[in-house]
């Protein structure tokens, strides 16, 4: 097992370089200005905004955002973000720590985490699909299944934003986790839950982590963000991240053709690929997913 891949299995998280190659990271760079900039106009409405903390968000008004949404989307144009989400380099830190063959992976979301220009902004704590109240139980079951995909932000800026809970994606959480962890407030101080770290990521490093761990964020207005944010499934569990992936609603990369016709145009075929993993994942599933958190 590499080392990577053991830090992350006993961990829940594990921090990687340099997945961008030096020069795909000017083209990153800007398109990441320039969703920033459409989103902060108004001009590209998918994003998260202050106040909102968990999906839905497209129905959130406000004047401050801390999210890009659906960042391949070929309406906002930016092709750089589909590229890299599919580059080598990134699919084999992926199908390291998912122990998968290129054929089980799945697409999922991709998205821009930025600065809030004028409110700071926080995050409670919380596990990705798992209700605050959930019994010991009920965390244990659904912690049972969680190994199906990946998640990773990498920064573009120095990012100290997020806050994990080491080892807490294997084991349901004590007394005095649940008591920090129970309701819809975000922590006044994150240091405050026993047991947590803060994660600093440099410029062009990558902290993938199971999205079931304990985690929260804190975001500063005053600090520049431009952090990628995504993840990938492994075909093998099914149906078991279905809610959580589709809660953010993904319809477009199935029915938008420009999606598909732009992934032919690159020759993109391990695009082609994953994005037919995850429509096949829409197709199976019946009625509404439902939303994984309340805000």
């Amino acid at each position: 097992m590499s080392s990577i891949k053991q830090q992350y299995t006993a961990q829940g998280f594990v921090i990687v370089p340099d997945l961008i190659p030096p020069a795909d990271l000017p083209a990153l760079t800007a398109a990441c200005a320039r969703a920033t900039a459409k989103t902060r106009s108004g001009a590209w409405p998918h994003r998260r905004t202050v106040g909102r903390q968990f999906p839905p968000f497209d129905d959130a008004t406000g004047p401050d955002s801390w999210g890009v949404q659906h960042v391949m989307h070929p309406a906002l144009g930016e092709r750089a973000f589909v590229r890299w989400y599919t580059s080598d380099r990134l699919i084999a830190a992926v199908r390291e720590l998912l122990g998968c063959e290129e054929r089980e992976l799945q697409m999922e979301l991709f998205n821009l985490l930025i600065n809030p220009e004028a409110h700071d902004f926080a995050l409670r704590w919380h596990r990705d699909d798992v209700k605050e109240d959930a019994t010991e139980d009920e965390e244990r079951a659904a912690l049972g299944v969680w190994t199906h995909g990946v998640q990773w932000n990498t920064a573009l800026y120095k990012d100290s934003c997020l806050y994990v809970v080491p080892r807490s994606h294997r084991e349901p959480r004590t007394d005095g986790q649940r008591a920090h962890s129970s309701t819809q407030a975000p922590p006044d101080d994150p240091m405050d839950m026993p047991g947590a770290v803060q994660v600093t990521l440099q410029p062009g490093e990558t902290v993938f982590y199971n999205s079931n761990i304990l985690h929260c964020a804190s975001y500063s207005s005053a600090a520049p963000r431009a952090t990628l944010h995504a993840c990938v499934g492994d075909t093998r569990g099914g149906s078991a991240r279905a809610r959580n992936v589709l809660q953010h609603g993904l319809l477009w990369m199935k029915d938008d053709a420009r999606f598909r016709e732009g992934l032919r145009e690159d020759g993109n075929e391990r695009g082609l690929a994953m994005l037919g993993a995850l429509v096949g994942m829409q197709e199976g599933i019946s009625g509404e997913v439902g939303y994984s958190q309340s805000n």
